[in-house]
């Protein structure tokens, strides 16, 4: 069998190297994670604060009227309930950010026009909202709020947020009505009594399956994009998560920073009580044989990493105070048998016989460098490959040297 390596393209993001062999090469592979280009239109600085805190308000009493105390117009809302208790933002907060928290959601929940809240400290305001917006992805009728300041001299006395609602209560209803129905079609195939790790490759699964990473996508920062639209950029990734995990009983929560440099946004999850960091926006891959034709497939690096894996590729911001994640159980190489600790032959060569007849494309990660290198050669180089794939002519794989890993692609 001949060999032809095709150099690397494409894949700077995610420091992927990928090379090809035989007859039909690997001529470019992709990525759908963040693009390094024009992100920030998409992702500013703040994510929960559009502008920064803007425009805000300051009315003050003149002096002379000083048995006038000027106070925030509250209008009546639902009873504020302790409904996020649990959640991993909200159980970071002090007990003052909390109520704000609570005062908060209660008001975008009943989109009601704004609300004096029980602190004057704006920054308090601002971890608050912050928090709750990580801990719900759903909240697409709303893109951040405009306070106002009241004071009486140079006193502050009261403080009112006011959400920036996109739609009216009655479009929100009608949008929600379609959202409900596409997670209820795509929920078919998992129970809430499967196991968390069953949830959040379903999940994962899904996202890769049937979104799209556009850059210019229409609501890209909600889950609108992601269940109608079936276009998004990592926001929308990271709410759809968020979204439906709470769904299923999986705890989790949006955690924003940077990824490559770049404004990225990705998740915290709960597994059988162990957390991990899930990236969907990097779950899709893919690349193009030498005709041209594009091949996707789901990259499981990025479903369940450890702290140090998520450390390779995404730096967090400091607005939450992030578990150190040590946990592998729920790994998925680890947990589909795709992790090779011991040279085995036989047994690699079962697993990419299966693969062969099902057509699929097959990752095995190895622990250690050496023996990476001894299954490159011995399958790949040396052509063994052929004893266990009858008739192939041609193997297409990707050599990933950051995870220690070889992707087989028979899925075309």
């Amino acid at each position: 069998m001949k060999q032809r390596k095709c150099k690397e393209e494409g894949l700077k993001k995610r420091y992927r190297q990928a090379v090809c062999v035989l007859i039909f090469a690997l001529l470019w592979s992709s990525i759908t994670g963040c693009s390094p280009e024009e992100l920030q239109k998409f992702l500013p600085d703040d994510r929960y604060l559009p502008q920064a805190q803007e425009p805000e308000q300051v009315a003050k009493e003149p002096s002379q009227k000083k048995a006038d105390t000027p106070k925030a117009e509250r209008k009546q809302v639902k009873p504020i309930q302790k409904i996020s208790v649990g959640k991993y933002a909200y159980e970071q907060l002090n007990m003052e950010g909390q109520t704000v928290y609570d005062e908060m959601l209660s008001t975008i929940l009943s989109q009601e026009e704004k609300i004096s809240l029980s602190t004057i400290d704006t920054e308090v305001m601002r971890h608050a909202y912050t928090a709750l917006c990580s801990d719900y992805g759903g909240l697409f009728w709303v893109n951040g709020y405009v306070f106002t300041r009241y004071t009486k001299g140079d006193e502050l006395v009261s403080l009112e947020f006011s959400p920036k609602y996109t739609m009216a209560k009655n479009e929100r209803q009608q949008i929600q009505k379609q959202i409900d129905a596409v997670v209820e079609q795509w929920f078919a195939g998992i129970s809430v009594n499967d196991t968390d790790y069953q949830k959040a490759k379903y999940v994962y699964e899904l996202l890769a399956l049937n979104t799209e990473y556009v850059e210019d996508a229409e609501e890209s920062q909600n889950i609108i994009s992601v269940f109608l639209g079936r276009q998004t950029v990592c926001q929308g990734y990271a709410c759809a998560v968020q979204y439906m995990l709470e769904q299923l009983g999986v705890e989790c929560t949006i955690v924003s920073g940077k990824a490559l440099g770049e404004p990225h946004a990705w998740n915290l999850i709960c597994l059988d009580g162990e957390y991990y960091f899930m990236d969907a926006t990097w779950g899709n891959n893919g690349y193009r044989n030498k005709e041209g034709v594009e091949t996707s497939f789901i990259d499981y690096n990025y479903m369940a990493m450890t702290t140090a894996e998520m450390q390779m590729g995404h730096e967090p911001d400091m607005e939450l105070d992030l578990p150190n994640c040590t946990a592998v159980l729920n790994n998925y190489y680890i947990k589909e048998g795709n992790y090779i600790e011991e040279w085995q032959p036989e047994h690699i060569g079962a697993m990419l016989s299966w693969a062969w007849e099902e057509k699929k494309v097959l990752t095995l990660r190895f622990s250690d460098d050496s023996l990476k290198e001894q299954a490159f050669q011995y399958f790949i180089q040396d052509g063994h490959i052929a004893e266990y794939c009858p008739e192939i002519t041609q193997v297409n794989y990707l050599e990933d040297s950051l995870w220690k890993e070889i992707s087989f692609c028979f899925n075309q």
